[in-house]
This record gives C-alpha cells, structure tokens and sequence, in this order.
C-alpha cells in the first residue's frame, strides 16, 4: 500500500495546477489555493529577483492556514538558468512546501529543500528519467506523457504510469490532457495520486494570459495542438493557431536548435514568449473563461459523477 500523500487533507480534490510561463502569478496561485488544489509558478515569472522575494512573502502570509491547499514553486534546473541559485535561496528563505524542478535533477538542490521540511517533485518524460530523479533524492515525480502542454514527453500515460509504479510508490503526478473530472479519476485509476492541470488554468479569470490566448483554448481542440521544438530547442505542444499568427506554416517548421534555449532571458520581444502560445491536447474540455474557483467546481462535480 503507498504512503498517504501528506497534504491530502488539505485539497478538496487531487489537483496540481502545473505552473505557467508568464502565466501563473500570485493572484492565480491563491485562487487555486483557496479552491483546494495546489497552485503553483515558475519562479522566472517574477522579474526582477526583488519581485520573487516580495511574491512568496505574499503566498507564505496569505496561505499560513492549514485550512488551505500549499503552494509550490517550480525551479528550471538547466544551465541556461543563471538565477537558479538565487531563486533557491529564496525557497529556502520561505521554507517553500512544495518545489517542482523541470529541465535537470540535481541533488543538492533537493536536499537544501528537503532539509527543512520541504517536498521536491521532479519532471519527467520517460522511466530512465525517473529512475535519476529519485537516485538524486526528489520526494517524488510529475509523469508528464503525451498530451500535456508546454515542453511534454510522447509516451502514453498508461505506460508511463505503470512503467513508473513497478519500482516507486511515493508521489506520482500525472500530465497529459486532464482538463475535466473524468481524466482526473482516469488518473487516481491508473496510479497517479494527482491530476497536474495547466491548460485548463489558463482559460481563467485569474490568470496572466493575454484575452486572445484565454478564447484561443476555449474555441480550440486537440486537433489544433501542434508538437515542435522550434521555439525553445525542446520539444513542446504549442496552439497551432498562434503559430499562424504568427507568421510561421504550421506544416514546413524547420527543427528548433537546443542551444537556443535560455529561461532567464528577459527579452520580451522574444516571440515565443510573447505570441506562441503553449497549450495541451485536453482543451476541447475549456468550454469558457470562468474564475478558477468555478472550474475547481466543474472538476469536482464531473469527478463526483
């Protein structure tokens, strides 16, 4: 039998909202919290530095209920992140409940985060990369499979989840086109202990996303998600609409080069950032911008169904 996940009496459903480039801020974040399911942010959306320090501040003082869902922070742990070691400063500072860590695993930052109490979950895409993250002393990891936004793996959760569950039994979340309570409870079934969202997030009232983004998930469906690494050097599901906006051909995307991937840039005529737009496969879901407190209602409701 696993182990209880140990803020389960704190989510009214078993929800990570997966943290947003640019998209998820505080005002996102407590919403989510406040719903009851765990919130979360890159901490590269806080610019400057300053602002990181001021953000979880504002999250630690406003969320230091036990009645409330805890908050985390996701780490880019690439070498292109040169604020890495600063923003971890800051975790520890605030003694952050829970850090996701994306893009490298590495094991002194999950033992600074864990020597004070702290949770570190770690992305992956296939089993050889889970099998590193927990050799390096991750709590637990996020299956992001097929589907899922932003920079997702290509293996089927069925696989992925099992292929995982044959050796580790601590937290498991799953990524991969969630975005109603049926996907959620499809999760829980295959052996997840909670359902990663993030598209489904970005279709509220609360967070940071250009209108024409919101409406772009609502009146698209999976057939509008497109796979490429052009943009970033890796591989990511992006809107194939704001792909034309933008004044690529969806159809002829030269392959992207990985050297060009830099996560702390602050260059923000960098039109990946800006214009194109990421977004997962389970959007046909979105049917309308609605404050998240709502969509934690739909999600629970269709789960209860």
């Amino acid at each position: 039998m696993r182990p209880p996940l140990p803020f389960a009496d704190r989510l009214r459903i078993p929800v990570v909202g997966a943290p947003l480039f640019i998209i998820s801020h505080p005002k996102l974040v407590l919403a989510q919290c406040r719903a009851g399911v765990i919130g979360s942010f890159p901490s590269l959306n806080a610019r400057p530095l300053s602002q990181l320090d001021e953000w979880l501040h504002e999250l630690t003082t406003e969320l230091s209920s036990s009645a409330v869902a805890p908050f985390a922070v996701n780490l880019i742990v690439h070498k292109s992140n040169t604020r890495l070691e600063q923003d971890l400063e800051l975790c520890v500072k605030w003694k952050v409940p829970i850090v996701i860590t994306s893009l490298g695993a590495r094991e002194d930052v999950n033992q600074v985060i864990r020597a004070y109490g702290g949770i570190t979950l770690h992305d992956v895409i296939h089993n050889r990369f889970a099998h590193k993250a927990i050799e390096k002393g991750a709590t637990g990891l996020i299956a992001v499979a097929a589907g899922a936004g932003g920079h997702a793996g290509t293996i089927s959760p069925f696989a992925l989840v099992s292929e995982i569950r044959e050796w580790f039994d601590g937290i498991l979340c799953l990524s991969g086109a969630i975005a109603n309570g049926r996907s959620i409870n499809a999760a829980l079934a295959l052996g997840a202990d909670l359902a990663y969202i993030g598209s489904a997030f970005i279709a509220t009232d609360e967070a940071r996303a250009d209108d024409a983004y919101k409406q772009m998930i609502v009146d698209s469906n999976a057939s509008d998600i497109l796979y490429t690494n052009l943009f970033t050097g890796v591989h990511g599901n992006y809107l194939r609409p704001s792909i034309v906006k933008a004044g690529y051909d969806p159809e002829h995307l030269p392959e992207g080069d990985p050297t060009t991937m830099n996560f702390a840039s602050s260059d923000k005529e960098h039109k990946v950032w800006r214009d194109i737009w990421g977004s997962g496969q389970g959007i046909g879901a979105v049917k309308a911008t609605v404050p998240v407190a709502q969509l934690v209602d739909r999600l629970a409701r269709e789960m209860a169904e």
